[in-house]
């Protein structure tokens, strides 16, 4: 994404107030509602029954395999608390580094499944598309291709039929298919209109989009975002993004989940590269939670297979990685992890694939083949069983 307008209003000014509401938490959300069961009498025996999908827009992969980056941990890189960052992120080694900054990725999904990206072992992920930027990626990820028409951030309805609209269409999913992003763009992008895809998104109160089993406690979240202020008008925090997909998973329970994250990139358009890291830290966070939300449910428990990813790169020097175009060099690598009963942990990272290869991995691991929809869609990960 690109941001619409720089403010100057400090975001931990009201970050309590987001902590305050983290420490209440969403217990007793699923208290007096029915309970969804899963339908599995169709699902092909040996594959997931549920899919978690999660985006964190913009966060570098230099980032994610090598940790924090300390040529920029500098006043002109937005740094306010220099000391602060060095204690919270600096370590001894790359692996303790990236540790540091997203511990669930590489302590629970990195042992677990597979990671692409990492030059160091010879793996590299591209995007397909020429743009660099946000919404030609995120159709890419969804739709399998790089369309050349899509080559701006307009809000205009994607014609192409993305992999959650194309399983929401399968009968044993019909229904149970639903997406919250902090950007507003995604309505279009996932073609809600046509779709039948639930999409909650940017400042959207969730509990006018949401099933009305759970509409009281979205309201009170609805009613702290009302209370702070709103930062970016078209990117709603990725802490109110996770609650409501957490309180949906809880109580709707869908069989294929999209949940997209936005902060990391509008922090590093903003030039902040602390609240960047802070971001990516937190982002980690809400997936583990996410992730053990699901191990917690019966029919989530080892049925489930997360998959992680960002919508492009961005530049690799102090100016540069503000920011992300196809004039940047770099912009066009990036990073996809995966986990689930039918990823293959042992499979080989030294390949290079492509943000196309998302959306049939999304159908592969629930036994379909989302490239019989269309023949541009690109082939599944290679470590899909």
């Amino acid at each position: 994404m690109f941001p619409r307008f720089i403010c100057l209003m400090r975001y931990d000014r009201f970050a309590p107030l987001v902590f305050f509401w983290s420490s209440i938490g969403i217990a007793g959300v699923v208290q007096g509602q029915s309970e969804l069961k899963l339908d599995s009498s169709q699902q092909t025996p040996g594959h997931s029954q549920n899919v978690l999908l999660v985006t964190l827009d913009g966060l570098r992969w230099q980032e994610v395999f090598r940790g924090v980056d300390s040529r920029l941990i500098t006043t002109d890189a937005g740094v306010k608390d220099i000391d602060a960052i060095q204690r919270r992120f600096v370590a001894e080694g790359t692996s303790a580094r990236r540790e540091k900054l997203m511990p669930f990725l590489w302590n629970t999904v990195a042992t677990g499944g597979v990671i692409y990206g990492d030059p160091e072992d010879g793996s590299r992920v591209v995007v397909s598309n020429r743009e660099h930027f946000s919404y030609p990626g995120y159709s890419e990820i969804l739709c399998g291709f790089a369309d050349s028409k899509i080559d701006s951030n307009a809000k205009q309805y994607n014609e192409n039929v993305t992999v959650l609209e194309w399983l929401n269409g399968q009968s044993p999913l019909a229904g149970h298919v639903a997406s919250f992003c902090s950007w507003d763009v995604f309505p279009y992008i996932i073609n809600d209109k046509r779709s039948g895809v639930l999409v909650n998104a940017g400042w959207v109160p969730v509990a006018e989009t949401v099933a009305k089993g759970s509409r009281a406690e979205l309201q009170q979240i609805d009613q702290l975002a009302n209370e702070i202020p709103h930062l970016w008008p078209g990117v709603r925090y990725d802490y109110f993004t996770y609650l409501a997909a957490e309180t949906y998973l809880r109580v709707q329970r869908p069989r294929v989940l999209y949940v997209s994250l936005g902060e990391t990139d509008d922090w590093a358009h903003e030039g902040r590269y602390d609240l960047y890291l802070d971001a990516a830290r937190r982002n980690d966070d809400y997936i583990r939670r996410l992730w053990e939300t699901l191990q917690s449910i019966p029919e989530y428990r080892d049925k489930t297979t997360l998959i992680v990813t960002t919508d492009h790169g961005r530049g690799d020097n102090r100016d540069e990685w503000k920011s992300h175009s196809k004039s940047i060099a770099g912009c066009d690598a990036i990073w996809i992890a995966a986990m689930g009963p039918n990823i293959d942990a042992a499979s080989p990272r030294a390949v290079e694939v492509t943000q196309s290869q998302v959306a049939a991995t999304v159908a592969a691991v629930l036994g379909y083949d989302f490239k019989q929809s269309n023949s541009k869609v690109a082939d599944r990960l290679p470590c899909v069983k």
